[in-house]
């Protein structure tokens, strides 16, 4: 009887679960970044489950096409529009997700649907993602607060920014980032031959990602593994000074630049790598290093942020300091001659990564929406 009163109030709360209208925001592809491509996989997974999903984009190209080359003016064209569009869904939605990011990312695509949706009493769950968050938390607080009140609920990806918000005394929940494992799966480890070692980037070519340290680590390995080769998928405003450092250290010969790929091409490229590279100064959860582990991939990563929250140091990951070219270049000697670390940390971090599956993060999130109207139901009567 138990049982069948058990498998019942499964089977309502699933009703009430696909009944559910979801009104998503965020940016979408292109760029393949983080936060966009965690918003793609996302929708199309809850839709998968039988959710309506609609969506509106952070990012949606600017009309008439040229009014991007005004800067000013484009963000007005931008942001009406995108007020409209919002307006709109949450007229006709039941809950709100909401990607957010640090700086005027907050102010101009998030801080406004917590206000609209408050005004139409809708829901919104803040699903907060920036890496920079401490640093903007400290000077923006006081702007950042009220909009955030109006939140049903505030879900961060990692233990890391979790902290970070209850240093201001806002709860949050831990909702991970999801990683699709029918494509970043693992490959039989590749077998180093006569020294032959492939390292890999997959951040985007920008300062704060420290790709400099890397290029500077790979100059010191390279006089004692001369066939280590190094190739970055990503594009940003540094390719030229990047491209310009390593033929100043004299390692450009060792060196490739790959662009912006797509998923299968990031796939493909770590199914040639025999470790993967994470030099960043600032991070929360990064998917790159999520869908290395995924991949079979061991990996060297800085120590900051929120990385050292999803992979432990000597056990699924190398962990390194920032902008510190010799200790990275260390962890590449060691990961490039101890085939046995290597077996280790990817066993450990296939392990790890089945966390971040569809099939463990799904009622999560489920779990969320539901909390988020029931509460707002609640408060209405």
């Amino acid at each position: 009887m138990d049982g069948e009163r058990c498998a019942l109030c499964s089977c309502l709360w699933w009703l009430e679960v696909s009944l559910l209208h979801l009104g998503l925001v965020g940016p979408v592809p292109p760029p393949n970044g983080g936060m966009a491509m965690q918003t793609e996989q996302l929708a199309r997974l809850l839709r998968a489950e039988g959710l309506q999903v609609s969506q509106v984009a952070t990012n949606a190209p600017y009309w008439p096409g040229f009014v991007s080359r005004l800067p000013g003016v484009r963000a007005v064209f931008r942001l009406l529009p995108y007020l409209v569009r919002v307006w709109r869904l949450v007229g006709r939605v039941d809950v709100i997700h909401l990607m957010a990011n640090s700086g005027w990312s907050w102010q101009l695509f998030a801080a406004p649907v917590l206000w609209l949706a408050w005004l139409r009493r809708r829901p919104v769950i803040v699903n907060y993602r920036g890496g920079e968050a401490s640093e903007y938390f400290r000077r923006s607080w006081r702007r950042i607060h009220p909009s955030l009140r109006k939140a049903a609920l505030v879900v961060v990806p990692s233990g890391y920014l979790q902290a970070v918000f209850a240093d201001y005394g806002q709860a949050t929940r831990v909702i991970p980032n999801i990683v699709d494992q029918t494509l970043f799966r693992p490959v039989p480890e590749p077998v180093v031959e006569s020294g032959a070692f492939t390292l890999v980037i997959t951040r985007n070519l920008e300062p704060i990602y420290g790709i400099d340290t890397a290029l500077r680590a790979l100059a010191i390995v390279l006089h004692e593994a001369p066939n280590t080769r190094l190739r970055i998928a990503g594009s940003g405003p540094q390719e030229g000074a990047l491209k310009a450092l390593a033929e100043q250290l004299g390692i450009a010969a060792a060196v490739q630049f790959e662009g912006r790929l797509d998923r299968a091409g990031v796939v493909t490229l770590y199914a040639a790598a025999d470790a993967m590279l994470n030099p960043t100064t600032v991070d929360n959860m990064p998917n790159s290093v999520i869908e290395a582990l995924a991949c079979g991939v061991p990996v060297i990563s800085t120590d900051v942020g929120g990385v050292p929250f999803i992979v432990r140091h000597e056990h699924t990951a190398l962990l390194v300091p920032a902008n510190d070219p010799d200790a990275m270049a260390a962890a590449m000697l060691r990961i490039l001659g101890d085939g046995k670390l290597r077996q280790q940390l990817r066993a450990n971090g296939l392990d790890e990564v089945a966390q971040y599956g569809w099939p463990e993060v799904r009622q999560l999130w489920l779990d969320a929406y539901t909390m988020a109207v029931g509460a707002q139901q609640g408060a209405a009567t």
